[in-house]
């Protein structure tokens, strides 16, 4: 693929509820201080938890179900009803579990299935979490997520295999001219259409990478990967709001 001279939106994506699959967007409405609408609104407390939803603070991804230990998650697929609140479980194309999350019986319905299906992995019966305004990422600022498609193939040419982009869980894809330029936007402020955002970190990553989106297999090393191709385990980056707008795939990605 021949890269843009100019980095641009290729793919935007929102995890509704952290762990399980993404919903793929065409666009998306930012606002200043905020994440993705919807983005990890909703977690999944693996037993007795310690969120409290009248004082809610960023907790370890420990805490919940999550692809890192539970890479079961990743054999389901989902469909999340912006309107309704309404998330649908599916595993090879068929539904297995849906109700909304707004109300106790549609988190009841989830966390039931989600009872057996991850037994194995549960340290007590799961729970459907949420607190308005709350962000379940795996940083305390609320922020995007931004991933280098051009970084993504460099990775794959190491690993003699393709990759699957998604493993990285990012909001924002984007095209750029050169593998590992986003590093350079560390600390600049950058726009997204008309939105603009300020760099603030690199992301470290674990061992969630290792877990095939697809399958659900764990078949790669990624941490590992990275180190030996760029003597540490940063791939991609964490971006606050500081503008709001409406941003689309294909808009470009610019440092004003």
């Amino acid at each position: 693929m021949t890269s843009p001279a100019t980095p641009r939106i290729t793919a935007l994506y929102r995890y509704p509820v952290k762990g399980l699959a993404p919903e793929r967007l065409d666009e998306t409405q930012l606002r200043p201080g905020e994440t993705i609408p919807f983005d990890r609104n909703w977690a999944i407390e693996n037993g007795p938890g310690r969120f409290d939803a009248q004082n809610p603070l960023h907790l370890p991804k420990i805490n919940f179900l999550m692809l890192m230990r539970n890479e079961r998650l990743a054999a389901l697929d989902m469909t999340f009803d912006e309107e309704s609140k309404t998330l649908t479980l599916l595993r090879d194309s068929k539904q297995v579990a849906k109700g909304a999350l707004d109300t106790l019986i549609g988190r009841q319905l989830i966390e039931q299935f989600m009872a057996g299906y991850m037994a194995d992995d549960l340290r007590g019966a799961p729970r459907i979490v949420h607190a308005p305004g709350h962000s379940f990422s795996d940083v305390a600022a609320k922020c995007l997520h931004i991933v280098n498609l051009a970084s993504v193939r460099e990775l794959e040419r190491v690993a003699g295999r393709p990759i699957d982009p998604l493993r990285f869980r990012a909001n924002v894809y984007v095209e750029a001219p050169e593998p590992w330029m986003e590093f350079d936007w560390v600390g600049a402020e950058i726009a997204l259409g008309p939105a603009r955002l300020e760099v603030f970190a690199r992301t470290d990553r674990c061992e969630a990478t290792n877990v095939d989106p697809e399958t659900g297999n764990r078949d790669m090393a990624v941490p590992a990967l990275l180190e030996r191709v760029l003597g540490q385990r940063d791939f991609g980056l964490y971006a606050t709001v500081n503008s709001g707008g409406r941003i689309c795939v294909g808009d470009e990605l610019s440092i004003p």
